[in-house]
């Protein structure tokens, strides 16, 4: 069993797709482990983005990721991260797969609907940045 972290974003959250993007992260045998909403404020979201500081697009992911409510969680399954990258589809939703969230949901490569881990060593980081131990259920 594998663990990754996934956040359903601002975009999604504001046109109400939470329920669907669980469903379809359920659907695809990825458990749930923990769940929670939050709105990070512009600092926070800088903090978690902080390995993407020097990159272009810093500062107008980080407004996006601080502009509203995101649903933050925590999936477990076998090869998880493997796994729900595929079912989050390419980050350009133009490009992504039939049948993935982002093509779904997507509308483009900021607002593309969901974040998921890219690694084991990613999620380590990602998980306890959102979640403290007790959270975490089994």
């Amino acid at each position: 069993m594998e663990t990754t972290f996934a956040i359903v974003k601002p975009d999604a959250v504001s046109r109400g797709l939470i329920g669907a993007i669980i469903k379809m992260i359920e659907e695809n045998g990825l458990k749930v482990k923990s769940v929670k909403m939050i709105h990070l404020t512009k600092q926070e979201a800088e903090g978690f983005y902080a390995v993407h500081r020097e990159r272009p697009f810093f500062d107008s992911v980080t407004n996006f990721m601080s502009s509203g409510p995101c649903v933050v969680m925590v999936l477990t399954g076998e090869d998880a991260i493997t796994r729900y990258r595929k079912l989050m589809g390419a980050t350009n939703p133009e490009n992504a797969e039939a049948g993935t969230i982002r093509k779904f949901y997507g509308s483009n490569v900021e607002a593309n609907a969901v974040h998921g881990s890219d690694s084991p060593g990613t999620a380590a980081t990602e998980i306890p940045y959102f979640f403290s131990q007790m959270e975490l259920v089994n």
